[in-house]
């Protein structure tokens, strides 16, 4: 029986978060369009874009994981080049595409201090645990890193339930860092609920006002496509996807629904079927990946009840070698998540 509790508690957040929005009724729900979890697809994307910008220094470090803190020097073919804003990484680039013939070995002065994607610092004395930390974070290639090309204008104010106290509250978020720290801390009984509107400069430049959570969830998807710091490595989904066995770590389908499928592994083959085997029983469907209207869908199609629940022609989000997240934004907003086994 459904605890009544439970059930007045399930009611506070909505209609605690719902009084607080700017938003129509209609955009309201798990779904994406409302309040969201520290488990829903859009609180991880926010975390990544609010992450520190590490691609800028590529050219210096070599990792999009961490970025070396300002300022600092570097010496290139023999020329030393102070490094004290953003805009001096290009003296470096220039330097390197200056001569064809000399060494472009970029040396870093020590001690540096690197920052990490998360904002925590460390000092390197010296070159050996420079590559050492360098040589670290290459072991994560497929690390869902951060998304560029999307900057948020703050302050910006969230609206907080708690469902373990029953405790209504909101916050205002005036930095990425302390957005990041915000999102880290969340823990499974806080329900938020963005204010809104809320302005954002995209990678053009240009500022944009997102109304509601698709509106972000969209404009991120659109950085991460078009944004040329997220696309540094070219990947093939069909090469990707055809390669090992997978589960599905996230499913949402009006709820999460993920631990239906605990236990699957799943094997995409050539030939277009897909394999889902669990406890030593297989059912072979099928799968078709294919682009429309410029976006790349992948297509299930599965016969028996429970795996066909997961037939859709599904819009990919973003993948790598080792994560494929899919979407569907219909009446409301669906995800599959694929993680390689």
């Amino acid at each position: 029986m459904f605890p009544f509790k439970k059930y007045l508690s399930l009611a506070a957040v909505f209609l605690f978060l719902l009084s607080c929005q700017n938003e129509s009724p209609d955009d309201q729900g798990d779904s994406g369009q409302g309040t969201i979890t520290n488990a829903s697809p859009l609180t991880s994307y926010l975390q990544r874009v609010a992450m520190v910008p590490t691609v800028q220094d590529n050219v210096i470090d070599g990792s999009t994981y961490c970025t070396i803190k300002l300022p600092y020097t570097v010496t290139v073919n023999n020329t030393q080049i102070a490094v004290n804003t953003t805009a001096d990484y290009q003296k470096v680039i220039d330097n390197i595409n200056a001569n064809n013939y000399d060494d472009d070995i970029v040396k870093i002065d020590f001690p540096v201090t690197m920052v990490y994607y998360n904002y925590i610092q460390k000092l390197i004395p010296n070159e050996a645990d420079f590559d050492s930390l360098i040589d670290y974070w290459n072991q994560y290639p497929d690390l869902l890193s951060k998304i560029n090309g999307l900057n948020i204008n703050y302050p910006i104010t969230i609206n907080i339930y708690n469902s373990a106290n029953q405790i209504g509250s909101s916050q205002s978020i005036i930095s990425d860092q302390a957005f990041f720290n915000f999102i880290k801390n969340l823990n499974p009984s806080q329900y938020i609920s963005l204010k809104y509107p809320i302005a954002i400069v995209d990678y053009h430049g240009q500022t944009k006002t997102i109304n509601n959570n698709l509106d972000f969830e969209n404009a991120i998807k659109y950085a991460i496509d078009y944004c040329p710091e997220n696309n540094i490595v070219t990947l093939d989904l069909n090469e990707v996807i055809t390669k090992g066995s997978w589960d599905i770590p996230y499913y949402f389908d009006d709820s999460e629904k993920t631990s239906s499928y605990s236990g699957y592994s799943f094997v995409f083959k050539n030939d277009n079927s897909v394999v889902a085997t669990k406890g030593g029983t297989s059912e072979t469907g099928q799968w078709e990946s294919s682009v429309q209207n410029n976006v790349r869908e992948l297509k299930l199609t599965f016969s028996s009840t429970l795996l066909s629940k997961l037939n859709n022609s599904w819009k990919l989000f973003e993948f790598n070698n080792s994560q494929i997240r899919l979407r569907d934004v219909s009446s409301s907003t669906n995800y599959l998540y694929f993680e390689k086994l």
